[in-house]
């Protein structure tokens, strides 16, 4: 059975998940946004606590505040790390974000792998699948466990709302477009976490999102 655990991380409250399977004890880290120690170590003794094997680093997508934990995630367990390529201009132009936020040197990692839609990864005997929802930025994928009905939706939608589009690479049609046919075609019970906010369901969404009810 998968587990899922948030943790709220960084000056954006980004929320990062570990998802694991309580047998095998593998665990994938999604999006860690952990900036300060203190934040490094939260997610730290808690791998460790629960004696978690960290088999994947992946990200939704590559704005910085989904990144800011990569390198921190990737030198200390050493997972295999996934993104999307289409989003490696925010990763080798990072520093521009850096700045933007008062961060003046930041040295991003490079993904080991790329996700496709093809991408099948596996927690013991659960199989994480991979939904491309370009809009909010070019290459964000969200992950989908059909079997748990649970679905990381990065900043794709979230409860009561859908992703900002205006930043580089963003386009609102292309966004309507991936929640309309990836996300509302899901199940109505499948569950949302988000990567900001608290947690929804695709029902709750379809039916009373302000942003959404326009494309019903």
């Amino acid at each position: 059975m998968i587990q899922l655990k948030k943790f709220t991380f960084n000056m954006f409250d980004e929320n990062t998940y570990v998802l694991w399977d309580d047998e095998s004890k593998e665990c994938v880290i999604i999006d860690p946004g952990c900036y300060e120690k203190y934040e490094e170590l939260e997610l730290q003794n808690f791998i460790i606590d629960n004696n978690l094997v960290v088999k994947y680093l992946i990200n939704t997508h590559c704005h910085i505040d989904h990144i800011l934990g990569c390198r921190f995630v990737k030198e200390k367990f050493n997972p295999t790390y996934l993104a999307s390529e289409k989003d490696l201009p925010l990763l080798k132009n990072i520093n521009t974000q850096a700045k933007m936020i008062g961060i003046e040197s930041f040295i991003p990692i490079l993904p080991d792998e790329y996700l496709t839609e093809n991408t099948k990864l596996k927690l013991g005997s659960s199989e994480l699948k991979f939904l491309f929802t370009p809009g909010h930025s070019p290459g964000e994928y969200c992950i989908y466990l059909p079997e748990e009905k649970i679905c990381i939706t990065g900043d794709v939608l979230f409860y009561n709302s859908i992703g900002r589009t205006d930043l580089w690479g963003g386009n609102y049609d292309m966004l309507i477009n991936s929640i309309r046919h990836k996300l509302l075609t899901l199940p109505d019970e499948t569950i949302i976490f988000p990567g900001h906010g608290e947690k929804s369901n695709i029902f709750k969404e379809r039916t009373q999102n302000p942003f959404l009810k326009a494309i019903n």
